[in-house]
């Protein structure tokens, strides 16, 4: 897509459990060729924003386009064009590297003779060929994290979502991956839209921020625009507090707590 042109637009995007409101009216744009960071505390709707967009989960009401496609009528379309990197595990450590990115190329549809091309390729690109015959269970958590990015870029998808891409990652294995994000947006033009609750994170690698509260967008810009706003020594985790109402470590439930636990422990 041209670059700065929206891959991403959602307007008026609602979702409703009953009585409940987990996303009230979600207007947000991302430009193409940006990393764009969807923030907030648990419960603010961020999980369930990005399951809409990932055609997991139908809108109540509203609409979201994801590449030109609207997410609920061309959903088929939608899935051929993005990338997802779950926060809970989705390498299956009973294969080899090599073998986890082959079962990809074959559920998304890589073409027969383009296979073995881009698996070696991303193997290189991530830094994981010489692993590549080796089983996943015997992998460090950063090299875990490294062959799910693969897996989810094999197919060369639009738009990337990337749910807590480096929980659990030591600074050492947690920089890695920022590197291969950054060089995946320089290299083949990717756009990411990721959560996290790493401000650190965040300001490292997003172009632009979002941070929901309670179903909505409290606060949006880039990550030294939202700075200026709050005042001049403003960190990023000020501006969260601010547009959240809550510090960085509340709110979620018992299977929040565990699933990120569980997370951190596979990873680390």
């Amino acid at each position: 897509m041209t670059p700065g042109a929206p891959v991403l637009r959602t307007m008026a995007l609602t979702k409703r459990f009953g009585a409940l409101l987990a996303v009230d009216s979600l207007d947000l744009s991302v430009a193409a060729g940006t990393i764009f960071g969807l923030l907030g505390p648990n419960g603010a709707g961020k999980t369930t924003t990005i399951r809409m967009l990932t055609t997991l989960l139908p809108p109540t009401s509203g609409r979201a386009e994801v590449a030109g496609f609207d997410i609920a009528r061309a959903p088929a379309q939608v899935r051929r064009r993005i990338g997802y990197v779950p926060q809970l595990l989705s390498a299956d450590g009973a294969l080899t590297g090599y073998e986890n990115l082959l079962l990809s190329a074959r559920l998304y549809d890589v073409p027969r003779a383009e296979r073995q091309g881009r698996i070696v390729e991303i193997l290189d690109f991530m830094g994981l060929t010489e692993a590549a015959g080796t089983l996943v269970r015997t992998y460090s958590g950063g090299m875990i994290r490294r062959l799910e990015l693969a897996q989810a870029m094999l197919h060369r998808p639009t738009l990337l979502f990337l749910d807590e891409p480096t929980i659990g990652l030591d600074p050492i294995a947690r920089r890695a991956v920022w590197e291969r994000l950054r060089e995946s947006r320089r290299q083949f033009g990717m756009t990411m839209v990721l959560t996290t609750h790493d401000m650190e994170e965040a300001e490292e690698l997003c172009d632009r921020l979002a941070i929901m509260h309670a179903g909505r967008i409290a606060t949006e810009g880039a990550p030294d625009e939202l700075k200026r706003r709050l005042g001049p020594d403003a960190t990023l985790d000020d501006v969260f507090v601010h547009a959240a109402g809550v510090s960085i470590d509340k709110g979620g439930t018992l299977r929040d707590t565990v699933s990120t636990r569980r997370t951190a422990t596979r990873l680390g």
